[in-house]
């Protein structure tokens, strides 16, 4: 079956913070072309699988005008430029747009088109710094951290698809595209979620929590074998009885533990005591019983075991892919389930200018000898 967004053309020009953004529309069944610089290789095997690969220095006035005819036969335009650049090379939206009324162009930057910041430099870590998601993250008393993978830029190409889409859908009544303006630091901003609202409304700093939830009734815990999530208030009573039915409760049967108010005044010693229990026993041991006895109890994984998690297996979330070599392995599939518009992962990495024939010969109508000519002129 055909996917959601077939038949729509996509280019992509995004830089390595936006190159999710087209993935995601391929696998949704958009047709993209990753426009790169003559020469330079495709990099990235997770973000640009499924792309067709095109060579294109847009530096050059016939790069800029092939970029033009393509325009003229696309749906949407992702970009990653410092802002200001594309407008200096006489492709700002308004200047495309006079060529395809139709097109949605995006543009995805550190800190948006505008604002003191906008002329920023930026990386992965700069955005998730200034978007407030370092400052949350580590041990409480400690400096913050960076975090473990790119949560800034994905939630900016993820905001990006979501507004693709939407101007999609509005285009259907207008006739007419759009300009999109997303800013990684008001992405990441946004999905601050507690910590901005708790301190608009109550005047509140988050501050970081390390092992806790944000509000210190969930903790990491220590077993045998791994690593246990354990609610900490949940069935405070049901939990007590199943420490002391093993002899190690200590002093939690006190019925002052009763009330929450003198748990949390009390909390590092309850933790102490959680920790000697759950040191005793397995993970998988502990989360079985706990969910049998209805305790929203969760087994922290290590890589390996997300790949061999039984849950995400039996769904078929993991699909094999064989490389080049001929080796095979485990790639993430896809993580929406569509049921009239399936989401297919694309696993073919392109190689650089792959599709140059294609777009360039069939689609624009350049000949052999003029695209032999771009070629020498370092313009595909």
């Amino acid at each position: 079956m055909a996917g959601m967004l077939e038949g729509l053309k996509v280019l992509d020009l995004a830089d390595a913070q936006g190159l999710l953004c087209g993935k995601i529309l391929t696998d949704m069944g958009a047709e993209v072309l990753r426009l790169q610089k003559p020469g330079q290789p495709v990099i990235d095997c997770y973000a640009n699988r499924g792309k067709h690969a095109v060579s294109l220095n847009l530096e050059s006035t016939g790069g800029r005008q092939l970029l033009l005819r393509l325009v003229m036969q696309s749906d949407v335009l992702v970009e990653g430029f410092l802002p200001g650049y594309l407008a200096s090379l006489g492709l700002a939206f308004d200047n495309l747009k006079e060529h395809n009324p139709r097109l949605i162009m995006v543009s995805i930057s550190p800190f948006g088109q505008s604002g003191p910041y906008s002329q920023f430099h930026s990386s992965e870590l700069v955005s998730a710094a200034m978007g407030g998601q370092v400052y949350l993250n580590g041990e409480p008393g400690r400096p913050p951290i960076q975090p473990p993978v790119p949560l800034a830029s994905s939630l900016a190409c993820l905001n990006a698809v979501t507004g693709i889409l939407l101007a999609v859908r509005q285009r259907h009544t207008t006739g007419r595209g759009q300009y999109l303006d997303i800013s990684i630091q008001e992405c990441t901003a946004d999905a601050l979620d507690h910590g901005l609202v708790r301190y608009a409304y109550l005047g509140e700093i988050a501050e970081r929590s390390g092992s806790f939830n944000w509000n210190r009734t969930m903790k990491v815990f220590p077993c045998r074998d791994g690593y246990i999530l354990l609610t900490l208030f949940h069935q405070w009573e049901t939990l007590v009885e199943w420490l002391h039915s093993e002899g190690l409760a200590g002093d939690l049967t006190d019925p002052k533990y009763l009330d929450e108010a003198e748990r949390r005044k009390n909390l590092d010693h309850i933790v102490s005591v959680l920790e000697k229990w759950t040191l005793s026993h397995g993970v998988d041991e502990l989360v079985e019983t706990g969910q049998a006895m209805r305790f929203p109890w969760g087994k922290v994984n290590s890589i390996p075991q997300v790949v061999e998690d039984v849950q995400l297996n039996a769904r078929g979330f993991f699909v094999p892919v064989r490389d080049a070599a001929g080796g095979e392995y485990k790639f993430p599939g896809a993580p929406v389930i569509l049921s009239e518009t399936p989401w297919h992962v694309n696993y073919q990495l392109p190689e650089a200018g792959e599709f140059n024939q294609e777009v360039y010969c069939r689609r624009l109508g350049l000949s052999q000898t003029e695209m032999e000519q771009l070629r020498q002129d370092g313009v595909i």
